[in-house]
């Protein structure tokens, strides 16, 4: 397999298979890990991540990251070390669970494990508003690509639960000028944002970029990337504001899309590179502070024009957002129906909730089945197609319009295409006395207020969709949070109203 860039070739994947049948791997002419990460080594791992998720979209979920790897169509490092370390049973059998902190360490992990490149990973502090997560002790330990005595899947198995028990949201979030980090920032390009890259948001989620799909004339273009939530489900997300949150203010550490740090190895030992040596090494040469202090304002619309480099169809991106919002709310019914199983086969149980910031991020039961996160960016998913018509009476260089109409004109017709979508788009919740019950969007955008005290799983289902007080629908609902977690909740609601989170 040779991999190239435009005419230059990069790397060569030389794969031998022997009388056995193990897999043998290496680059034409070389030991893979022997000078560390360079270029080729980066856009190898870019290729494996696209290759991974190639057929993926947005309806693309599973249960656990070894779900993907068990996959040879997938995954062509598939049992690429011959122990069955990808196999569904026996005793070699790869179990890979990341949250979404973990995920992007585990794939690349997972990676180097498999080539003998170098990989590690830094002890970091949470942060706070006035210093930004810190990188403490880099840990290297059981590294080994499977050569030397003992169980190379047991002793990488570990490996993962160092990561799992190490890493957190702060190590996504560490200052952009800092050298003693896990990752450094990037410029908001397509060549510097390929599969692989990692986002971290101002208020802890993380995920990967997977692949790109390029604009057409009848549909707008795609970022997707790859997240997991807490109970180990991996899915594919598009970039938006309803997946991707991005602000400098008022936040703990910064934000932004990051590569991870090279590992260069001197005279065998594992070496980070600073962000001078990237910005003037010619394999990578991509360090950069674009992303610094950046507002949202700006941050928004230089990415949107990297999806979509021609003017949009208003309409079509119109209904673009609709399909993105209403996939978005599918998967919210899979986590809330998750928390309703879990109470009602636990009957009795009440989940503790923190206090304050920390109600975003915790372990737990409450990380497993509450949704702040999930119902913050819902919220602002909402806003964003609410504003969309005048944001393209505002900005009609950036979207064609059939026909030729004023501004009130298209606005109308816009609201118009609005009102029939959120009529014609609907999800369905099991309520609980186990009927469904159907809501359109148009019924979530009337009760969308709901959703910024509708993320306890203490409460019944039908609270949690925001069923009005005193309605049909809500008279089913068996369960309340005690008045204690309503208080705090009352407490939180003004951040959620603001859309914000309230930095720790």
């Amino acid at each position: 397999m040779t991999l190239k860039e435009g005419r230059d070739e990069w790397q060569a994947l030389t794969i031998e298979v022997s009388a056995g049948g193990v897999p043998k791997a290496g680059p034409a002419g070389d030991a893979l890990g022997a000078k560390g990460w360079s270029r080729a080594e980066e856009s190898l791992y870019a290729a494996w991540i696209e290759a991974l998720f190639a057929e993926a979209d947005e309806r693309s979920s599973w249960k656990a990251l070894h779900e993907i790897m068990r996959d040879p169509a997938r995954n062509v490092l598939h049992d690429h070390l011959g122990l069955g370390e990808d196999e569904a049973s026996g005793p070699n059998a790869l179990v890979m669970t990341p949250d979404c902190a973990d995920n992007p360490y585990f794939l690349r992990a997972y990676f180097a494990w498999k080539l003998g490149l170098p990989f590690g990973f830094h002890e970091t502090s949470w942060g706070s508003r006035e210093q930004a997560p810190r990188g403490l002790r880099f840990r290297t330990d059981g590294l080994s690509a499977g050569t030397e005595a003992g169980s190379p899947v047991r002793k990488f198995g570990l490996l993962l639960a160092l990561v799992k028990n190490t890493v957190h949201a702060g190590n996504g979030r560490t200052a952009l000028r800092a050298d003693e980090t896990d990752y450094y920032p990037l410029p908001l390009t397509r060549k510097a944002l390929k599969p692989g890259t990692v986002y971290a948001d101002p208020y802890g989620h993380t995920l990967t970029i997977v692949r790109w799909v390029p604009q057409t004339a009848k549909r707008p273009g795609l970022l997707l990337a790859v997240d997991a939530q807490p109970d180990g489900t991996i899915g594919v997300k598009r970039f938006w504001k309803g997946n991707f949150l991005f602000t400098t203010e008022d936040v703990v550490g910064e934000p932004g899309f990051k590569a991870f740090r090279p590992i260069a190895l001197e005279n065998g030992r594992p070496r980070l590179l600073t962000n001078r040596e990237i910005a003037a090494d010619p394999d990578y040469g991509d360090f950069s502070l674009e992303q610094e202090k950046m507002t949202g304002d700006a941050f928004y619309p230089a990415m949107e024009k990297l999806i979509n480099p021609e003017p949009l169809d208003a309409a079509a991106a119109f209904e673009d957002l609709f399909r993105a919002l209403h996939e978005q709310l599918i998967v919210r019914v899979d986590s809330v129906a998750n928390g309703e199983e879990f109470m009602r086969t636990h009957p009795g149980t009440v989940i503790p909730m923190p206090s304050g910031p920390a109600v975003y991020q915790t372990l737990g039961r409450w990380e497993d089945f509450s949704t702040p996160n999930r119902d913050l960016r819902l919220l602002i998913a909402i806003d964003t197609i609410l504003g969309f018509p005048d944001k393209v009476v505002g900005n009609p260089q950036a979207y064609e319009v059939s026909g030729k109409r004023t501004p009130d004109e298209v606005r109308r017709g816009l609201l118009a295409l609005q009102e029939k979508l959120a009529a014609g788009l609907s999800i369905t919740y099991r309520r609980s006395d186990g009927t469904s019950r159907v809501l359109t969007l148009e019924d979530i955008f009337a009760r969308r207020d709901a959703f910024e005290m509708g993320y306890n799983p203490n409460d019944s289902v039908e609270v949690r969709w925001g069923a009005p007080e005193g309605s049909e629908e809500r008279s089913t609902a068996r369960r309340h949070a005690p008045a204690s977690q309503l208080e705090k909740m009352k407490a939180l609601r003004p951040w959620f109203h603001k859309r914000l989170r309230p930095a720790a």
